[in-house]
C-alpha cells in the first residue's frame, strides 16, 4: 500500500491523535502536579490549564474513533473543530512572537490587577521580589503589595516587573514558536481528516455510499 492509501491516511490520523491524547494527559497531569506541590495556587489557571487538556483530550478521542471507524459524521465534526483551534493558536502564537516590552507591561499590568493575593504571594516567594511596577500610576498598588510580601529579600527587593520583563521576551518567543508548530501540525490534522474522509475503504463493500 503507497504512502497515501486509505491505509497510510489512517495510520497517520490516528498517530497524530494519540499524540494529542498523550498532550492533553500531560497539561492536566501537570497541573494537578503543580497544585498538588502548591507551585500555582490560583483555581483560575488551575482550571483553565485541566480545562484546555480535557477538551483537547476529548478532540483527540473524537479523532481517533472517527479515524477507526472511517467515521464520517464524526470526522466532519473533527476537522470543523481543529480548525477552529487552529484559527485561535495561530493568532495568539502570532500575538506572542509580535509583543513588544511596551506591550510586555502592559499586559503584565492587567494580569498582576485581576491576581489574588495569595497568588502575588506566591510569586513573589518564588521570584524573590515584591510589587510589580513601582511608578506613579501603581504607587499606590505597589506598596500595598510591599506590605504584604513574603519574599525573603525584603526590605531590599527588586520589582517583580522588572524581573519578568527580563525573561519575557524569551518566554514569549518560546511559548509562539511551540503554539506556531503546534498549530500545523493541527492543520496537518484537518488535511489528513479531509484527505482520508474522502477516501475509499478498500475492504468495505464496493457499492457502498461513501
Amino acid at each position: 500500500m503507497v504512502c497515501g492509501g486509505f491505509t497510510c491516511s489512517k495510520n497517520a490520523l490516528c498517530s497524530l491523535n494519540v499524540v494529542y491524547m498523550l498532550v492533553g494527559l500531560l497539561l492536566i497531569g501537570v497541573a494537578a502536579w503543580g497544585k498538588g506541590f502548591g507551585i500555582v495556587s490560583s483555581i483560575h489557571i488551575i482550571g483553565g490549564v485541566i480545562a484546555v487538556g480535557f477538551f483537547l483530550l476529548l478532540i483527540s478521542i473524537v479523532g481517533l474513533i472517527g479515524a477507526v471507524h472511517h467515521h464520517q459524521v464524526m470526522l466532519f465534526f473533527y476537522m470543523v473543530i481543529l480548525f477552529i483551534v487552529f484559527l485561535f493558536q495561530f493568532g495568539v502564537s502570532c500575538s506572542c512572537l509580535a509583543m513588544n516590552p511596551g506591550q510586555q507591561k502592559v499586559v503584565l499590568n492587567s494580569t498582576w490587577r485581576i491576581m489574588s493575593n495569595e497568588t502575588r504571594q506566591n510569586l513573589e516567594t518564588e521570584l524573590d521580589c515584591c510589587g510589580l511596577f513601582n511608578n506613579t500610576e501603581s504607587h499606590v498598588r505597589f506598596e500595598a503589595d510591599v506590605s504584604i510580601c513574603t519574599a525573603s529579600c525584603k526590605p531590599t527587593c527588586p520589582t517583580c516587573g522588572k524581573k519578568m520583563l527580563d525573561h519575557a521576551s524569551e518566554a514569549l518567543r518560546i511559548l509562539g514558536g511551540v503554539g506556531l508548530f503546534f498549530s500545523f501540525t493541527e492543520i496537518l490534522g484537518v488535511w489528513l481528516a479531509m484527505r482520508y474522509r474522502n477516501q475509499k475503504d478498500p475492504r468495505a463493500n464496493p457499492s457502498a455510499f461513501l
